[in-house]
């Protein structure tokens, strides 16, 4: 009986210990990790969340890029934080959906070790090739990629940008070489220095040459057309049913106080109502919420990882 009164008692003491720091946070800087590089679709709307959410919070807000190895080095560091609520991660199907089923071991589990705190938004892609290329339509580079078969490469610094590329090499029936690269921006800088020819691009990080002459833009991964790109078309009109987008969320590590976790969540999602921010994640191609709980959000991990591992079975894709 003595054991467990001091058992209860020190289970009261830890939980008056956590509550009592949840109504102090944040108290000092918080860091935001972001798996990719400066520059990347991700990177550009974690700055404009963490600056306003900085402002709300009345605390610093330091965006952390711990870019390589798919998206794994900066979730195993979160995943290893102590879970106070001062780092954070921004991330995307990458770590969370696609990793499980493109690699045969992780040293994170995107679910046991993380604690959701809310969906950010998705953030669509477009098919982009090297201008010299002779072709104007993604009709056109396939006949082209079939007459050329092996001839041809395409730049993975993502796991959309791989999944989409080898759902349309399946579906299509080509042959495309594989570059992997660490970040969005340099395979960009690749595929207009004419290294790579093909590269499935997120609006974020490939917006500024979308509308140039620099690359030609073939098509966008969504289902409809981009307001951002009203004259080009989807893959699924040259490639029937394609339909593909990342998402973005912010976790915590495993065990984040609730009261942590309930904070973040109602702070995040009004910086995401605010329309100054919302214009600006716009203009990057970024498509808001919807508004989601920590529980929903928490689903909606789940629900991601099962749906990417069905479309990278799609693809044939086999598992490194």
């Amino acid at each position: 009986m003595k054991l467990k009164m001091l058992v209860a008692g020190a289970i009261g003491l830890l939980i008056a210990a956590g509550s009592a720091s949840a109504q102090n946070y944040p108290s000092g800087p918080i860091t935001l990790v972001v798996p990719f590089a400066a520059g990347s679709g991700t990177d550009g709307v974690a700055r404009v969340v963490a600056q306003k959410l900085g402002e709300r919070l009345r605390q610093t807000i330091v965006v952390e890029n711990k870019p390589g190895a798919s998206a794994q080095i900066a979730a195993v560091h979160v995943a290893g934080a102590k879970p106070d609520g001062y780092t954070l991660m921004m991330t995307t199907n990458t770590s969370h959906s696609a990793n499980p089923s493109l690699f045969k071991s992780l040293r994170y589990d995107p679910v046991k070790d993380f604690t959701p705190i809310t969906l950010v938004g998705e953030l669509p892609f477009a098919i982009v090739v090297n201008p010299k290329l002779p072709v104007r339509t993604l009709k056109e580079f396939i006949d082209y990629a079939k007459a050329n078969p092996g001839k041809l490469s395409y730049g993975t610094p993502n796991s959309t940008s791989l999944v989409a590329t080898e759902t349309i090499k399946r579906l299509a029936d080509i042959k495309l070489l594989q570059v992997p690269y660490k970040s969005s921006p340099q395979a960009m800088t690749d595929l207009i220095g004419g290294q790579i020819d093909f590269y499935v691009v997120d609006f974020g990080s490939g917006m500024s040459m979308l509308k140039t002459d620099k690359v030609k833009t073939l098509a966008v991964t969504t289902a409809a057309p981009s307001k951002l790109l009203p004259n080009v078309p989807p893959v699924a009109q040259t490639v029937p049913g394609f339909d593909l987008t990342s998402w973005n969320g912010i976790l915590g590590p495993a065990g984040l106080p609730k009261p942590i976790v309930e904070r973040l969540n109602s702070e995040i999602l009004a910086v995401l109502a605010d329309k100054e921010v919302q214009d600006k994640l716009s203009t990057q191609g970024f498509q808001v919420g919807p508004s989601a709980t920590p529980q929903e959000f928490a689903k909606y991990v789940v629900a991601q990882r099962d749906h990417w591992s069905a479309l990278i079975k799609q693809a044939g894709i086999q598992p490194e």
